[in-house]
């Protein structure tokens, strides 16, 4: 009986895949999940593992570009091919050869290593977004030839929009196919385990070619981090930094190195003089001194996957839409006044606090509804409206800027809006947004007052048509019935898609989000 072997998906954005090259030839005898050809598409090159052991006939030749889904080869089974002695016999000798190679090594008990086995199954990029293709690998937090738990998580992968860990389908030993850096599109294979196996069963030649990592293995088995090692975000932290691992004291359990300890490690100085140092084995450590002038250093930096997705996006929403930008200002005495009153038994009772960002994103509920246009967007050659308020809010994460929504804003509670405000935050800054809590946004809110900014002009978070601007508040001199005070006022700015929103809405929104701020009682009364 013969196995169909088919092009597997590969991401939802690619329908067609071509041939690169074959790594075995027709008639071949091949094991499962050896590698038999290399498959290529727009994004991406991968290889094609055979799904059972048996002779290979090859259907599709190299150069030929197919559909997913399409038939590639199939797989006969040995033991019904009569063709199958003379490469069974080719084949018989390599596990005789094998323990010469591996004479030398401590463990003799690496040839039963396949028995303890069950089966070898591939760990691969799982969906995680409707609009994402790809992945990247952030970092390992096991290595290869580890024993590994299921559900324990083995790696970070990182998209263009949120960093998340991928967990051990199986238990068993960990077999690393695409290393720390990479580029895998969704589906693509990133690692093996061998199901059943332990790290002493594991296959030998692995710990031929490295020695030292073999050596390693009994002194980490009981700790997934050895004294000095840093965790997945730390690495990346550190990586970013330019800074080696190994110059940071680490304070967690062991030794390890937290993200706090990242967050807070400084680069050591580099003298001129020095030939080398440790962190020029860092993928982002400076670059020589080009100008001959002693403290003068350049270095380059890979760009995250999150980084190039936001450049792409602001210089497309620059290019594709007639952005413009409308400024007022708002007298914040009323609201300050009322958190001054009430903002100690507000936590009292709901057990958050009471900030600005309840009265904004509730006061910008109140105006979407009534300038729909505002609240719209453009699709194709048709206007999108909205109603329903889910109210983006931009925040500052240490890989970026991300923008989480609150959902249904304006069916929230002022202390609905600020327990969202929290969880978002929060899972912001420890990198755990999922790619549902930032997509689907109508409108977005972006404070640049936390950082001091006076005055800005925000740019528009496509597809959406509007974002708002909030800045710092400062005490300025105003005239109010008739006479000169000092108030704490607050500029903010409305940037706007001129296609969807004529001027006239855009003015008139602004206007009435500083009216309801201004006496937010309207806000609580709904006038």
């Amino acid at each position: 009986m013969a196995i169909e072997m088919k092009v597997p998906s590969v991401g939802e954005s690619v329908s067609e895949v071509t041939i690169a090259s074959w790594t075995k030839k027709d008639g071949d005898f091949v094991k499962m999940d050896e590698v038999i050809c290399e498959l290529e598409s727009d994004k991406a090159t991968f290889e094609l593992p055979a799904e059972a052991d048996g002779i290979l006939r090859i259907i599709a030749a190299e150069g030929t570009t197919l559909p997913i889904g399409a038939l590639i080869c199939k797989i006969e089974d040995s033991n019904n091919n009569t063709k199958d002695s003379a490469p069974a016999a080719a084949a018989a000798p390599a596990p005789a050869e094998a323990p010469k190679e591996e004479a030398k090594a401590p463990a003799p008990a690496a040839e039963p290593a396949p028995a303890a086995a069950s089966k070898t199954i591939d760990v691969v990029v799982p969906a995680v977004g409707e609009s994402i293709s790809e992945v990247t690998i952030a970092s390992w937090s096991k290595k290869d030839g580890d024993s590994v738990k299921m559900d324990e998580v083995i790696c970070e992968l990182e998209s263009d929009k949120a960093t998340f860990e991928l967990p051990s389908p199986e238990s068993g030993v960990l077999t690393i196919v695409a290393q720390a850096g990479d580029v895998v599109p969704i589906g693509g294979v990133v690692a093996r385990i061998a199901v059943g196996a332990t790290a002493s069963s594991a296959p030998a030649p692995a710990a031929a070619q490295q020695p030292a990592a073999a050596a390693q293995a009994p002194v980490e088995a009981g700790n997934s981090y050895a004294a000095g090692h840093p965790s997945p975000v730390a690495a990346k932290v550190l990586a970013e930094k330019g800074i080696d691992p190994a110059n940071v004291q680490g304070t967690g359990v062991g030794g390890r190195i937290t993200k706090e300890d990242a967050l807070k490690a400084t680069p050591a100085p580099q003298p001129s003089s020095a030939p080398a140092t440790p962190a020029a084995k860092a993928p982002a450590a400076p670059a020589p001194v080009a100008s001959g002038i002693e403290g003068r250093i350049s270095r380059r930096e890979k760009m995250t996957s999150l980084r190039k997705t936001i450049a792409k996006r602001l210089v497309a929403v620059k290019q594709e839409t007639a952005m413009l930008t409308t400024f007022n200002e708002v007298d914040m005495k009323p609201i300050m006044d009322l958190r001054a009153k009430y903002k100690d038994k507000f936590k009292e009772i709901h057990g958050v606090g009471l900030g600005f960002m309840s009265f904004f994103t509730k006061a910008c509920a109140i105006a979407l509804k009534e300038f729909p246009v505002v609240n719209a967007y453009i699709d194709g050659d048709e206007i999108v409206y909205n109603d329903y308020a889910d109210i983006a809010i931009a925040v500052s994460a240490p890989r970026g800027l991300v923008v989480p929504v609150i959902r249904n804003a304006e069916q929230l509670s002022f202390a609905g809006v600020e327990s969202e405000v929290v969880r978002l935050a929060v899972k912001a800054r420890d990198n755990k947004l999922t790619i549902e809590e930032m997509t689907g946004g109508t409108f977005t809110i972006t404070n640049g007052g936390i950082f001091g900014s006076m005055l800005s002009t925000p740019i528009i978070n496509a597809p959406q048509s509007a974002i708002l601007g909030m800045h710092n508040i400062v005490e300025r001199p105003v005239v109010v019935n008739g006479e000169i005070v000092v108030r704490p006022i607050m500029y903010v700015a409305l940037s706007y898609d001129h296609r969807t929103i004529d001027g006239k809405d855009s003015v008139s929104f602004l206007v009435r989000v500083k009216q309801l701020l201004e006496d937010p009682t309207r806000i609580l009364l709904g006038v």
